[in-house]
Formats: structure tokens, C-alpha cells, sequence
């Protein structure tokens, strides 16, 4: 079940469902806005032939602040990772997605490629995967509305909440966009004969 405004009224009211910082005026129907934070990673296209998902590529990516009123420019067909203003943190019986805001799918920016679901447990700032499918460049503000998150209820508590032990959970306690950790995948991978 979706959790409508006031259940997530009552669930951030009463510290289940935390976001930080929070705004009531950004409560919609079913779904919280959330905000572009001031950092973000582009790629350096030129500086390997090709992305080995079993090799850890520290140097792929470079920070970029996005100054006050100052807008980061996303050209056509550019992916960089960007994340959320604000932290969230999941109880162990909520999950949560992150979609686009229609008003800029419309212009052509796509805020996650695969990444919108969000698992029990889970705290930090999101990671968005930033996508200009338009043909034309599209500016990017420090502090805009960026996308919105719903909420569902699980059945139960789930047994192993994100950032458990066993699960190796990867991101958890990000505060900054976060680049791809896939070689760890590889690293921790059971052979099989």
C-alpha cells in the first residue's frame, strides 16, 4: 500500500520516516519532493578505453560544485551522478522509490537509470543517475526540486534491513553522490563448480 500525505505526515511527525532537512510544503499527494544537492561527479570520458565492472575506477569521475545561482550545464546525451539534498532513513518496514518530476521528464531529464527503489533500513542522501535525453542543454540548480519519493508498507519488518552485515549493503550512510561500487560484486563472488 502507498502511503498517502498524511500517513507521511504522521510517519515523519512520529521519527519512522526521517528526512533532513524536511519541509511540510513538500509533502504532495503521495510523495515527498526532494532536492538537488550542490555536488556532482562527471565523468571523464577520455581517460579509459572502457569500464571494467570488475575493477574499482576511482579516477573515472570528478567532483564539481554547482556555485549558488549558478546553474551546471547537462548537455545532450550526458550522464553524470548528482544526489539529493536531503538524507532519508527507511524504517525496517518501509520502502521507498524515487521518480522524476513530470515537469522535467518533459524537457527531457531523467533523474535514475535503474536505481529508484530504495530498501528497508536504508539511510543517507540518494545517488541520482542524470540523463539529458533532449537535444538541447538543460541547466541544473543547486537546491531545485528534483524528484519525489512514495512510500510503501511491507507485509512485516524485514529480517535483514539494508546496511545489515551480511548483505555487504554498499551505500549505506552516503552523503555524497557515490560512485558505482560493482567490482565489489566480483570481489565477494562465490565461485561455483
Amino acid at each position: 500500500m502507498v502511503l498517502s500525505d498524511r500517513s507521511i505526515k504522521e510517519a515523519i511527525e512520529a521519527g519512522t520516516i526521517r528526512i533532513e532537512p524536511y519541509s511540510p510544503r513538500d509533502v504532495q499527494p503521495a510523495s515527498v519532493d526532494f532536492h538537488l544537492a550542490n555536488k556532482i561527479l562527471v565523468f571523464r570520458n577520455s581517460t579509459l578505453p572502457y569500464i571494467d565492472l570488475k575493477k574499482d575506477v576511482p579516477d573515472l569521475t570528478d567532483e564539481v560544485t554547482i556555485a549558488d545561482d549558478e546553474p551546471f550545464m547537462l548537455h545532450p546525451g550526458e550522464f553524470v551522478l548528482g544526489s539529493t539534498l536531503e538524507k532519508l532513513t527507511l524504517p525496517n518496514d518501509v520502502v521507498a522509490r524515487i521518480e522524476g518530476k513530470s515537469s522535467l521528464g518533459r524537457l527531457g531529464l531523467m533523474i535514475h537509470s535503474t536505481a529508484g527503489f530504495i530498501d528497508p533500513g536504508w539511510s543517507g542522501n540518494l545517488t541520482l543517475e542524470l540523463t539529458n535525453v533532449s537535444r538541447l542543454p538543460i541547466t541544473l540548480y543547486s537546491g531545485m526540486r528534483i524528484g519525489q519519493i512514495s512510500f510503501q508498507q511491507t507485509t512485516t519488518e524485514v529480517d535483514r534491513p539494508y546496511g545489515s552485515k551480511e548483505l555487504n549493503s554498499r551505500y549505506q550512510g552516503q552523503a555524497s553522490p557515490t560512485a558505482s561500487r560493482a567490482h565489489l560484486d566480483f570481489d565477494s563472488q562465490i565461485k561455483r563448480s
